[in-house]
């Protein structure tokens, strides 16, 4: 495994793998990586020839100076966990290899990234289809994984490959959980002992919401999760809503969509948790 910190550097050894037709993977990841994130690793080594993993964390993606700050950096853990698994190459530039100078990009993917988080987080999106771009640049790949958690980033980032004809296939994994049904996340670890215990409420109250979901409105069914979660005096939910799936529009009704996706983002002390749940 070979670990590469400049854009060119990582150009010049995936150009001499593609001489040879291989097929080049790809996983973006801010690192602090977990077993969520090994499960994309491991779904790229099987489908391709040669998998890349980056480590950045992307400082255009964060409107909280703070949370941008805490944000683990262990890097050194993240390449021991990446070897064994089969990654071949770890791109980890510094910001000024992204950014040697400011992206002044603004981008326009209308609703996919003006809603939930993107209502929450002004420019998160943005950032983030600033650097996915950079990224898939330098990489070049056949094919780039993300984890279903972060279900409304794969929408605008397969709305940013379509808007800038970037030829690449976006692969959405399903989400991994932890035995007690906590959506796996690099801000976990953030969580106090009780706060942790406290945490895997958000999952169970979507999967609970599920069991009687087509009885109920979807009214009744938001209010049911956001009253249920809320009761904890540990949690504070932020937004949750009931959306097509393709289009992320809130619905109304349940015949509104063949494809409806709870989205959640709550509060678990100040450590903002997010996960989602299919209908």
């Amino acid at each position: 495994m070979k670990i590469v910190n400049s854009i060119k550097e990582l150009k010049a050894y995936l150009a001499e793998e593609k001489r040879n037709n291989k097929q080049v993977g790809f996983v973006p990841t801010m690192g602090a990586l977990h077993d969520g994130h090994l499960s994309l690793v491991k779904c790229c080594v099987e489908n391709n020839d040669v998998c890349v993993v980056s480590i950045f964390v992307n400082p255009t993606q964060f409107n909280d100076k703070h949370d941008l700050e805490t944000y683990p950096r262990t890097l050194e853990k993240d390449c021991s966990l990446l070897e064994p698994v089969g990654c071949d190459y770890v791109f980890a530039p510094s910001v000024e290899e992204m950014y040697p100078e400011p992206d002044t990009r603004v981008f326009d993917f209308g609703l996919v990234s003006a809603v939930m988080e993107g209502a929450r987080r002004p420019g998160h999106f943005n950032g983030v289809a600033q650097i996915v771009s950079k990224l898939f640049y330098a990489v070049e790949p056949d094919n780039a994984y993300f984890g279903e958690k972060d279900f409304q980033q794969i929408a605008v980032i397969r709305a940013m490959v379509e808007q800038l004809n970037i030829p690449v296939n976006i692969v959405a994994c399903p989400i991994l959980r932890e035995e007690d049904g906590l959506a796996m996340s690099s801000r976990n670890v953030r969580l106090t002992p009780e706060q942790r215990q406290k945490a895997p409420l958000i999952a169970r109250t979507l999967k609970e919401s599920t069991t009687f979901a087509p009885e109920k409105s979807v009214q009744e069914v938001i209010d049911f999760v956001i009253n249920t979660i809320n009761a904890d005096p540990v949690m504070r939910v932020e937004y949750y809503e009931i959306v097509d799936g393709y289009t992320l529009k809130s619905i109304q009704n349940w015949s509104d969509t063949t494809y409806p996706i709870g989205c959640i983002t709550v509060y678990c002390g100040e450590v903002r948790l997010i996960d989602n749940m299919k209908y």
